[in-house]
């Protein structure tokens, strides 16, 4: 299965999935002109993925910013993991958010109580 490799603009996040390197990122801001022809291939990719997805699936979340209407496409990717999960897949989300980022921490928290994934925090220092 051919990588989606999405690059990071001022209003789009990085996209990263790849089952061959086993690695799966969105990372950055989520505040796209057009929400559902960015996310659109995302959500069909994934869901092309967990026909046949690696025996573990960790997927990483650090974004600085959503949007509300981010917000609702992320949540049907969130429940796209769900649907792998109920069907026997083994995935864990890793919810990376910067230390003093309260607002991003909620976020997680509260897809993590919507959400029947595994569900792990990390926070990290800013780089600056």
């Amino acid at each position: 299965m051919e990588a989606l490799i999405i690059k990071e603009t001022n209003d789009t996040p990085t996209i990263t999935f790849d089952k061959e390197n086993n690695r799966f990122e969105i990372k950055g801001k989520s505040l796209p002109e057009n929400v559902n022809s960015f996310y659109e291939p995302v959500l069909k990719w994934l869901e092309q993925y967990f026909e046949n997805p690696n025996p573990k699936t960790e997927f990483y979340f650090n974004l600085d910013y959503l949007n509300t209407a981010s917000s609702k496409s992320m949540l049907s990717l969130l429940l796209i993991l769900e649907s792998a999960v109920t069907a026997g897949h083994k995935v864990e989300i890793i919810w990376q958010y910067l230390i003093d980022d309260e607002d991003m921490f909620d976020v997680g928290e509260e897809y993590s109580q919507i959400i029947k994934v595994p569900f792990k925090f990390e926070s990290f220092e800013s780089e600056d």
